[in-house]
């Protein structure tokens, strides 16, 4: 009797181990492509499934559509270029230790290479330091970090894209007045270029507006509604507001309506979505920045087996921007790059 008690803890032991393995991976969204087998036997066997070059890539989250327009791009990039990719990311863009555990996690898969959107400029270095050692190329995109460990970058030109950003806001409001920024971080190369491109361009060109505040909402839309509230409430003349990410802009969105001031503040975006494109519409937003999200994805994985292949890269790969409203909002080559 007793062996058979024995038999039934170790079995009920073993079941639960399965179980908590399956569920061991809840803070982190992951896809793959072809599969996830054959991408996980790649990182295995040091990097290739079935003959394919294998690519790790860590985005910054999978909060907003935009990952999912990138993620969409490096997927038709990995079936037209016969690779094998992991696409994953944190749950928020506010998890920069999460994004660490998951590049270290893809360092011990020994990938071929690596795909990296640094939440924090600085605090990945170490680990891409660790993959420079391991002969691995690593491939930036969507934002860089401090350091040339990345053989090459793919990704807007976010300094050019705010600051035009700006100028279509000192347009819209006469060039005169009182006008508030929500980023989504102070971390991340985006974060940084894109409140650095609007305020510099303001300070050069506009120098009768005035940006009264800038606050960081972490991309999260109901955190940047909050802030966008408070400031209105502080500012009584503000004229203008800038959301330099797509939860920060459909936060600005949020809150220019619950303080009962739409169609008296002109809200300027970045990126679309479907409540961005709505609003544009609707007339309740005046325009937005627009990146190319396909365009980067595809270009991260078609750079990394390039990379792999040894051949020489440029530094940056400028994947491009357009200022998009009402009046072009479904042209042809605007609506390509918009997202639901």
């Amino acid at each position: 009797m007793r062996s058979k008690r024995v038999f039934s803890s170790l079995g009920g032991l073993l079941a639960g181990m399965l179980l908590l393995a399956a569920c061991g991976s809840s803070g982190a969204a992951t896809t793959t492509q072809p599969t996830a087998a054959g991408a996980a036997a790649g990182g295995a066997s040091g990097g290739a499934s079935g003959g394919k070059p294998y690519v790790a890539i860590i985005s910054k989250g999978f909060q907003h559509q935009f990952w999912q327009a990138v993620k969409a791009g490096a997927e038709k990039a990995a079936t037209e270029l016969n690779a094998t990719i992991t696409y994953e990311g944190p749950e928020s863009e506010s998890q920069v230790d999460k994004q660490m555990e998951m590049l270290q996690a893809a360092l011990d898969k020994k990938p071929q290479a690596i795909c990296f959107a640094a939440l924090d400029s600085k605090a990945a270095v170490p680990l891409l330091q660790k993959a420079k050692d391991a002969n691995i190329p690593v491939i930036g995109f969507d934002s860089g970090v401090d350091s040339d460990i990345p053989v090459t970058t793919a990704a807007t030109d976010n300094i050019a894209a705010a600051g035009a950003a700006a100028d279509k806001m000192a347009e819209m409001i006469g060039d005169t007045g009182e006008v508030a920024v929500i980023v989504h971080d102070q971390t991340s190369r985006t974060g940084i270029d894109r409140r650095d491109g609007f305020l510099n361009r303001m300070k050069e060109k506009h120098p009768n507006i005035k940006v009264v505040d800038v606050q960081y909402g972490g991309g999260d839309q109901l955190k940047s509604t909050d802030l966008a509230k408070t400031i209105i409430q502080a500012h009584p003349n503000l004229k203008g507001f800038f959301g330099a990410n797509e939860g920060s802009a459909i936060g600005v969105l949020n809150g220019v309506k619950e303080s009962g001031m739409e169609g008296k503040i002109v809200v300027i975006g970045y990126d679309s979505g479907k409540q961005q494109i709505d609003a544009i519409k609707g007339g309740t937003e005046a325009g937005a920045i627009t990146q190319d999200p396909i365009g980067i994805g595809y270009k991260c994985v078609d750079s990394a087996l390039k990379a792999i292949k040894g051949e020489t890269l440029p530094k940056t790969i400028d994947t491009g921007y357009h200022f998009y409203d009402k009046s072009n909002i479904d042209a042809a080559d605007i609506k390509a790059l918009l997202y639901n």
